[in-house]
């Protein structure tokens, strides 16, 4: 008997589609925005927290039913884990369906640590008039001048 051929997939080796990179980041984003382990969140959808880590990371490609389980757990839309990438809106990618470099990626500043680490502070304010005052703020401030280099 003739086994059908095989599905093409990712090599080992093979670098991570960009886009399960973005929605793995939205995941941890909103993971680390509630509090939540990588275990708890394992538990929450009946993985390991490595499965978890690896969909963080976007070395596995999350399913239609695990991104709805997700969204479940973590209170959010499922677009939520595609914002930012909406192709009606997005600019024209220069040459065409190729995709764009990995360091488009990193510097995306919803990954970096500082910005996780101010948004779990800030969640962490209890009083939600204080916690609206401090947005007030950072906007009033982001406003009223030029910005200031990145590092």
């Amino acid at each position: 008997m003739q086994q059908p051929p095989r599905r093409p997939g990712r090599q080992k080796g093979d670098k991570p589609n960009p886009i399960d990179v973005h929605v793995g980041s939205r995941v941890r984003l909103r993971r680390n925005m509630l509090g939540l382990s990588q275990e708890k969140l394992g538990e929450a959808i009946g993985l390991t927290f490595q499965q978890v880590q690896k969909y963080e990371r976007g070395a596995n490609r999350i399913g239609a039913s695990r991104l709805h389980d997700l969204s479940r757990v973590l209170d959010v839309p499922v677009s939520f884990f595609f914002d930012d990438m909406d192709p009606v809106r997005a600019p024209a990618i220069p040459g065409g369906f190729a995709e764009p470099p990995g360091e488009a990626f990193d510097a995306d500043p919803l990954r970096k640590r500082e910005t996780i680490e101010l948004v779990s502070a800030y969640y962490r304010i209890e009083d939600q008039a204080v916690r609206r005052r401090l947005f007030e703020l950072a906007k009033a401030l982001a406003a009223s001048g030029p910005r200031a280099p990145e590092k």
